[in-house]
């Protein structure tokens, strides 16, 4: 059971007294305090996560859709500074991690993001920061299933009106969601990272052996340093910072762990180490390979056979980032209801909590499946997203957790003045990348819809999204 899900956020002052004493008296290591400080309540353990279990999940949670625009981001930006935007976005992120982390130890009876809102900024942050979570989600789970309606428009050779083929991976996200314990997403997760890993493989021997999807006579070059426009750079950053959007998820996962404070940093470490390699090989052997004719999702960079093979194996990971999200968001959404009309009853299975699991699930897949339909290219919901919540949740708010925990000593040394300096700039760069993210994002979308040469001229359109 999580014991902490279990306590209405009302038993904050409490439960901190208990953890303070713990700390004081070193009993705080191997278990979070309300482990012993409150009773076992009636419900499922939920805490049965390990690192190694963590961290495929962590895995499965970023490496995934992201990595398939990284190759188009290093055409824009050019071989150097494309390697130098991942290799800075992955530092930056594992530092925004640990003090996900720092956060979780100061605090353990949070379940998910948003709950830490509480401790920040009281109940309205929390509730506004709930709203943009959910939503957040959305997104995500609708790039992922825009993904996927490309690959089934591939395969089939447009077979069904697009919006068919946007109905079909929600229905079965829907039913992989029914289940209430990440541990099961766990279990997925190794298919899921084996499938993009296969995929990527694929298309760069068929790029090495072939060449690219490209006309006869097409000669391939690659630009060290390039000159984009104002919106192409910050269009490419945001597909990078999308690539690196997993950070949302992990106090959901903390949560879920047998011991957070102890195994999840190098749970952590692990996961952005591969992350990082796999995402610098793959972006440089794909545009190194293609060149100008290197696409996104880069998978359509490759002749058409190979293309439809890899996106045939791709199929499970994008399923697995529709399960790992999107059970983030219902399990957000169902505690917190039941904190407010049930708190007794957070793990009970019963016929309420499952309708409610249920009824929670169909909701949110129905709206994603709205919103992947407005917005039907995938990397205009990838800037979207990116833009206004993923610069926020994945850089911003953990800057603002380390205020929260820091404040009052965090000019009081060299280092903590460096540190500060660090995360007022991490604000600042959020700020920059939501304001003119949303511009650039807005305006490429536009432009492609007034494209007379764009089959997606619009919403809910039947027409062929397929890569060919």
């Amino acid at each position: 059971m999580n014991e902490h899900s279990s306590y209405p956020p009302s038993h904050k002052d409490d439960m901190e007294e208990a953890y303070s004493q713990n700390i004081q008296t070193g009993w705080a290591g191997d278990a979070h305090p309300g482990a012993t400080e409150y009773p076992n309540m009636d419900g499922e353990n939920y805490k049965t996560l390990g690192r190694w279990r963590a961290c495929i999940i962590l895995i499965t949670i970023e490496v995934g859709i992201g990595v398939l625009s990284l190759p188009s981001a290093l055409k824009t930006l050019g071989l150097i500074p494309g390697i130098i935007a991942i290799l800075g976005f992955g530092g930056l992120t594992t530092y925004c991690g640990y003090i996900m982390v720092q956060f979780y130890r100061r605090y353990p009876m949070v379940t998910n993001l948003v709950d830490c809102a509480l401790y920040v900024g009281g109940k309205p942050f929390e509730y506004f920061l709930g709203i943009a979570f959910v939503f957040n989600l959305v997104l995500i789970c609708a790039s992922a299933n825009i993904t996927m309606s490309v690959a089934l428009n591939t395969l089939s050779n447009h077979a069904l009106c697009t919006v068919a083929f946007m109905a079909f991976p929600h229905i079965v996200c829907w039913m992989l969601c029914l289940p209430r314990k990440l541990s099961f997403a766990a279990a997925f997760s190794w298919i899921c990272t084996i499938s993009i890993v296969a995929a990527v493989l694929i298309v760069m021997i068929a790029l090495g052996v072939a060449g690219p999807q490209a006309p006869p006579g097409f000669d391939v070059s690659i630009t060290l340093f390039g000159k984009p426009t104002f919106v192409e750079t910050v269009n490419a950053l945001l597909n990078i910072a999308f690539a690196f959007a997993g950070n949302q998820s992990f106090i959901s996962v903390m949560a879920e762990m047998r011991n957070a404070p102890k195994d999840f940093p190098p749970a952590l470490f692990m996961q952005k180490s591969f992350e990082v390699v796999v995402y610098i090989v793959v972006a440089c052997v794909i545009y190194g390979l293609a060149g100008d004719a290197v696409t996104s999702p880069a998978l359509g960079s490759a002749p058409e056979i190979p293309a439809k093979i890899a996106y045939g194996i791709l199929l499970p990971s994008v399923l697995g980032t529709g399960l790992v999200i999107g059970i983030t968001a219902i399990k957000y959404m169902h505690i917190t209801i039941m904190r407010n009309t049930k708190p007794d009853q957070v793990n009970v299975h019963n016929t309420f909590t499952w309708a409610l699991w249920i009824g929670i699930g169909s909701c949110f897949w129905i709206v994603t499946f709205i919103v992947s339909n407005a917005i039907p290219i995938f990397s205009s919901i990838l800037n979207i997203s990116s833009a206004i919540f993923i610069s926020w949740f994945t850089f911003g708010l953990t800057s603002v957790f380390w205020f929260h925990l820091n404040w009052k000593q965090k000019h009081n040394s060299r280092r903590n003045l460096v540190v500060a300096t660090l995360n007022y700039t991490i604000i600042a760069m959020t700020l920059f990348l939501m304001i003119g993210g949303l511009y650039t994002s807005l305006e490429a979308l536009i432009d492609i819809f007034n494209d007379p040469n764009s089959t997606l001229n619009g919403p809910f359109t039947c027409a062929d999204n397929s890569i060919f």
